[in-house]
């Protein structure tokens, strides 16, 4: 007997439009969809339905494992936090980042993030995770142990996407030393000359590693198929470079210029869901919101805020009147999905993987209410 679910009288949200009717569901397989109210099934009371939120690019999980500088939790007891926060936020898919090479704040040793890795799978197996995870190696390009750290991920097909980094100061992120100078000198308290010998190690290493290691990076996740993306491109020439290594994800471009041609180019646009929600950047570079009134926002990531990634589209769609709400969750849903080849979800369509979320809204902050991944309900 196939197990056979309907929720009724629920506002669908469509990947074009909204839809007043019921969800049909079979084998955790979307099966039907039709207009109308509906007597039988679970009755949604009018909230929405929406796709299970897809998720490329969170720092979450490190906070749970490294809550403190020096302090490492329990990789288990780590994975289950952040899974539980992603999955009341809506999110059911989500990739977690793991660090690749040693950057400006230390980063993590040889090998403890193929034991992290190691410890989601085997929470996976064990039943523990109501989400599923994928991986994204954040690489530091500039580092020059960034390429043993990820020969720990050679076999590994739970990677499906990898970022190109640096974060050398006077470029990308930190175009100017003022930015660079809050964020690693008055936040860590250091002299200004531990500070100087700091900057001119990291503009050394970025020098000599720097290009080899993308070249290298991006040739590997070609050859296994592995999404790559550009991280806090600034200039035409950071797209040209992204375009020659295949980039289909351009992560935080930190200038309109670069964010207007990559998107030109038929990359995916990403900007951080709480760079909407608080109408700037956090480090003071361009807002999402702007991007968006452009036309060149493609997808959100909730980078440290899970819920932030349910809250944006609906600023988005309040805000725009370009923006429909169909088109805001997009950026959450169907896109982030098919800018990393995962056709079989993101969208509410007969066929794909009955990952969905129930959100009530009557004002101000969404509430998730219920989520159901592969037609079975986790939270």
């Amino acid at each position: 007997m196939s197990a056979e679910t309907v929720f009724s009288n629920a506002l669908i949200v469509l990947e074009d439009q909204l839809l007043s009717g019921s969800v049909q569901i079979r084998d955790g397989r979307i099966t039907d969809i039709s207009e109308g109210a509906s007597r039988t099934g679970e009755d949604f009371g009018g909230d929405y339905l929406i796709a299970g939120l897809v998720e490329l690019h969170t720092d979450h999980l490190e906070s749970h494992y490294s809550p403190r500088p020096g302090v490492r939790w329990n990789k288990t007891s780590a994975i289950q936090a952040h899974d539980a926060q992603v999955v009341t936020s809506g999110i059911t898919t989500v990739f977690d980042c793991l660090r690749m090479g040693s950057d400006e704040d230390g980063g993590f040793e040889l090998g403890e993030m193929r034991e992290m890795a190691d410890a989601i799978q085997a929470a996976e197996k064990e039943d523990r995770l109501r989400a599923t995870h994928l991986i994204h190696l954040r690489c530091e390009v500039a580092s020059n142990n960034v390429l043993d750290h990820f020969a720990d991920f050679e076999n590994d097909p739970h990677v499906r996407l990898v970022s190109l980094m640096d974060h050398s100061p006077g470029q990308r992120q930190f175009q100017t030393m003022e930015q660079y100078t809050l964020y690693y000198k008055t936040k860590r308290g250091l002299s200004d000359e531990a500070f100087a010998r700091f900057v001119d190690s990291r503009l050394a290493l970025s020098s000599q590693f720097s290009r080899p290691h993308r070249d290298t990076l991006a040739r590997i996740c070609a050859q296994r198929g592995i999404t790559v993306a550009s991280h806090d491109d600034a200039t035409l020439a950071h797209v040209e470079e992204a375009m020659g290594h295949g980039v289909k994800l351009a992560e935080f471009p930190t200038s309109f210029d670069a964010a207007e041609a990559s998107h030109k180019a038929g990359m995916s646009v990403l900007m951080g869901a709480p760079n909407v929600v608080r109408g700037k950047s956090h480090s003071g570079n361009i807002a999402a919101r702007d991007l968006a009134a452009r036309g060149v926002l493609d997808v959100l990531s909730s980078d440290y805020v899970p819920l932030s990634l349910l809250h944006a589209p609906f600023v988005l769609a309040d805000d725009f009147e370009d923006i429909s709400l169909p088109q805001a969750l997009a950026m959450v849903t169907s896109t982030p999905a098919r800018t990393v080849s995962l056709d079989d979800r993101g969208r509410i369509a007969a066929g794909l993987r009955a990952d969905l979320v129930r959100v009530r809204r009557q004002e101000g902050v969404p509430v998730v209410r219920s989520v159901w991944r592969e037609g079975n309900r986790v939270a």
